[in-house]
């Protein structure tokens, strides 16, 4: 997984709409890039939505908000209808931005081993380089933990 003080890597995806979308035309802001497992779920839910009622605060300190899953682009569509997100999602079906970043790991739950989204938010400033990876997210108390309040 990467560390803060490394360089962002550029990535060309395509967002909730199939449009591309890539790090560096985002160039010259701050970027809160956030992955998560899966859309509609409890957690993941609840942290997008703590996203949302506080993303004119995380403007405010220039922050563009993107989030990342291997959710397809028509779920990302539902999810983003259903609870009024204001920031794109990233449909990474086939794991290519997670693999850049190092949050597709192998995972243990119920005594089972899988591959899957290691929940991970990366902080990145206007220059492209990380400057805080939060490995432990508090879903509901996001934001505090982004804005280290």
């Amino acid at each position: 997984m990467l560390e803060a003080g490394q360089p962002a890597p550029d990535f060309n995806a395509v967002d909730q709409n199939g449009d591309p979308i890539s790090l560096s035309q985002f160039r010259g802001q701050k970027v809160v890039l956030y992955f998560y497992p899966r859309d509609n779920t409890p957690g993941c839910t609840a942290q997008a939505c703590d996203l949302r009622d506080n993303y004119e605060r995380l403007q405010a300190e220039g922050y563009q908000v993107i989030g990342v899953s291997t959710d397809t682009e028509k779920k990302h569509q539902n999810f983003i209808a259903k609870y009024e997100l204001p920031f794109p999602l990233i449909a990474d079906t086939d794991n290519s931005v997670h693999e850049l970043f190092g949050t597709w790991q192998l995972k243990k739950n119920y005594g089972k081993e899988y591959m899957g989204t290691v929940r991970t938010t990366f902080l990145i400033d206007e220059q492209g380089t990380i400057t805080e990876v939060i490995k432990k997210v508090k879903t509901k108390e996001h934001t505090a933990q982004i804005l280290a309040e």
